[in-house]
């Protein structure tokens, strides 16, 4: 991170990217300065509640953070930036979404944990938006004009005030991964408790990795005179980019046991701050993540590390296994929402594991109309899940992997109900194994 001392001293000139967190509560006129190049701007952390007016100087500008600040009014001077293709004002106080603000060249946009009660009917005219994070607002309907988008493939409504579910997304021809928990209109079934550990059997040893969501730690459980390493995940409680951590735990619970998810053995009680947990069985370390989280280019697509790959064998049993775990998950109807390489763990011998529920929703099953539809969007996340494996593979020519590749296309169809079931996919690669 640069400091605002440097960029005032001129130490900064001809920078790309800029990223200033020291409290600010006015726009440093200095980084336009910077305009001739800067393309990534991170105000984030700060107390900023505008920008300038000519903020539109920044003309290569691409990429603009400015998460935790002080925002009311998302600023209508970012239209002015011709290039803009990300913007992202997580966690500001912004109530208003004015039409001038919406951007058309915007890819990705985050509003995340804002007090929006509605947007414009505009934002239809941002034909190249695929990603749109709108999770912990006070939205009670969403304009219809979003079917405009139609290269949208990831949208995050959680946790809003909506009081009917949109349908017609249902329509729209790229639409991948949709989270919609924790509104009005979300279905709540009956969650059953699990065995309750008393958080005083439980030594917490090391931390094993840390989530919006939760904090996940390796510990002993001293239970009936035995002692037994597993994993605990305390809830943080508060809003996250996909959604309440609640719906995540009462989405883990409910999933049940199978062979691609994480075993689940009971709840915490009795946690000295009051705090909701899951104890899960210990994954070994021999598990890795099969992929890494889309970046500010990817936008909707999954990494990889560029040393991976994967026999077709291995390729085959991963996607049998997700094809198996995302039928279960939705006869019991329950959709992921996040249905990625990176939210997948894989040892040397392609065992795979399933996890974070952190965007998982709900639906009813008896309404079958909805309930197809909603497997089906979950499908073409599944058909990108395949192409990525395919890119990995290192046989491109082994008639499995072609068998595949025609599954991948049959998945990613434009036409919502031309694309498969889990049902069939799990039986199409059972027969692949």
């Amino acid at each position: 991170m640069q400091t605002l001392q440097q960029l005032q001293n001129g130490e900064l000139k001809g920078a790309v990217s800029l990223k200033l967190s020291e409290n600010l509560s006015h726009f440093p006129i200095e980084i336009f300065d910077l305009a001739d190049t800067l393309e990534y701007l991170d105000l984030s952390f700060n107390k900023l509640d505008a920008l300038p007016s000519d903020f539109g100087r920044l003309q290569k500008l691409k990429t603009f953070f400015c998460s935790e600040n002080c925002f009311t009014v998302l600023p209508g001077v970012l239209a002015d930036c011709p290039f803009l293709d990300i913007a992202g004002f997580k966690s500001n106080r912004i109530e208003k979404v004015p039409p001038a603000s919406l951007n058309s060249n915007l890819r990705w946009l985050i509003l995340t944990n804002n007090r929006i009660t509605e947007l414009p009917t505009h934002i239809g005219n941002c034909s190249r938006m695929q990603k749109l994070m709108l999770a912990g607002n006070r939205l009670t309907k969403l304009p219809a004009t979003l079917a405009g988008c139609r290269n949208l493939e990831l949208l995050r409504i959680s946790a809003n005030q909506l009081s009917e579910f949109p349908e017609w997304l249902l329509s729209m021809p790229k639409l991948s991964w949709l989270a919609f928990s924790g509104n009005p209109f979300s279905y709540k079934p009956t969650v059953h408790s699990l065995t309750a550990i008393d958080s005083g059997e439980l030594e917490i040893n090391q931390l094993l990795g840390e989530g919006a969501s939760g904090v996940i730690s390796k510990a002993t459980w001293r239970h009936a005179g035995e002692t037994t390493e597993v994993a605990v995940k305390i809830f943080k409680g508060a809003i996250t980019s996909d959604g309440l951590p609640e719906d995540e735990m009462n989405a883990c619970i409910t999933a049940g046991n199978h062979q691609g998810l994480v075993e689940l053995i009971g709840q915490i009680a009795n946690h000295p701050e009051n705090k909701k947990g899951l104890v899960m069985k210990l994954i070994p370390g021999s598990f890795y993540n099969l992929g890494l989280p889309p970046s500010l280019v990817s936008c909707t697509r999954d990494v990889f590390k560029p040393d991976l790959t994967l026999t077709p064998e291995h390729v085959l049993k991963i996607a049998g296994t997700i094809a198996s775990v995302a039928e279960h998950l939705h006869c019991k109807g329950i959709m992921h929402s996040d249905l990625y390489a990176h939210n997948i763990l894989i040892d040397d011998e392609a065992n795979t594991l399933f996890s974070d529920f952190g965007a998982a929703c709900f639906y009813d099953t008896a309404n079958t109309t909805v309930a197809d539809k909603l497997e089906r969007l979950e499908v073409r996340a599944f058909g990108y899940l395949l192409d990525d494996l395919a890119r990995l593979c290192n046989d491109t020519e082994h008639p499995d992997l072609k068998k595949l590749l025609v599954l991948k296309e049959s998945c990613l169809s434009e036409q919502l109900m031309n694309r498969p079931t889990f049902q069939y996919l799990n039986a199409k690669f059972s027969g692949l194994k």
